[in-house]
């Protein structure tokens, strides 16, 4: 069974999605589309901007969603998922690719998500970080022990691969505890606020208006949650786990556990970079991995 995953933020690089756009007649309108309904030209920072350009709140999530779903529309007939998923922001992605939400209802949610976030980090300065080669019982374990401070598991990426998200004392308290412990590595990573957090909630707010207000169809094939890590196909169950997924951890891991015991032999990974198809292959080296290109 084929299963299609979807990046998300930090997987975007300059010229993204250009090649679909001078190759492709339906990616050139899509991108164009793109860009009234955000009331800016995103492709001329996708393709021309520098890194410091993407990285902007604005343009990080709208380009990734669009270089993603954008390819998985000009695939055709090849894009015939038996599954999909999105690793957070990607999950947006996945259920806009499985027809449960419209193209333009999709990149309208990711606008105003990517705004919600940005907001909720100037409300509480925060960030996250990277721990390797620790059980995720024991970093788990760990988080706990960090009094008086926000710090919670938040990426469950692969076995020995975990990142946590928090206040900046408290992930700098769990850093220590985590190279104590014999942690590989503990390291902040470059972004601007503490996703999939408590920190996160006056976000879950604003999104959750915007998400009751849109509306969602049954998707082709289930979409495996970041939040549930199960195959759902109910649109109000799907709507749910899409609110609760900015403050509760991306558990990407199982995901892709419980998409392999579900049959799913072979992972593509649509959009730009391939970090999830390495994440895949540390999950488990049995299954087939490879990038959607047109």
């Amino acid at each position: 069974m084929k299963a299609f995953v979807f990046p998300g933020q930090g997987a975007q690089f300059t010229g993204m999605g250009k090649d679909l756009y001078d190759n492709s007649p339906l990616a050139k309108e899509l991108f164009e589309k793109a860009n009234d309904i955000l009331g800016f030209r995103i492709t001329d920072i996708m393709f021309e901007g520098s890194a410091e350009d993407l990285k902007q709140t604005k343009v990080t999530q709208p380009a990734v969603f669009l270089h993603s779903v954008i390819l998985a529309k000009t695939l055709g007939d090849n894009f015939q998922p038996d599954m999909v998923a999105g690793h957070s922001l990607g999950e947006l992605s996945a259920l806009v690719a499985a027809e449960a939400i419209s193209f333009e209802d999709g990149l309208k949610l990711v606008a105003k998500r990517a705004m919600a976030m940005q907001k909720a980090c100037e409300q509480t300065p925060s960030t996250m970080a990277a721990v390797l080669a620790l059980p995720d019982e024991k970093v788990e374990e760990l988080c706990a022990k960090v009094e008086g401070e926000v710090v919670v598991a938040a990426n469950y990426n692969c076995p020995g691969q975990l990142v946590i998200s928090g206040s900046i004392p408290g992930i700098e308290k769990a850093c220590e505890l985590m190279l104590e412990a014999g942690a590989k590595r503990a390291l902040r990573l470059p972004v601007g606020g503490a996703f999939h957090s408590p920190l996160m909630e006056p976000a879950k707010i604003e999104l959750a208006e915007a998400i009751e207000a849109t509306t969602f169809s049954a998707p082709k094939c289930p979409v495996y949650q970041n939040v549930t890590t199960k195959g759902e196909t109910d649109p109000e169950t799907i709507k749910k786990n899409l609110v609760l997924q900015l403050t509760a951890p991306v558990k990407w891991t199982q995901s892709v556990q419980n998409m392999i015991a579900d049959g799913a032999d072979s992972f593509t990974e649509v959009g730009p970079g391939a970090v999830l198809q390495g994440l895949v292959k540390k999950i488990d080296k049995s299954v087939a991995v490879a990038a959607a290109s047109i």
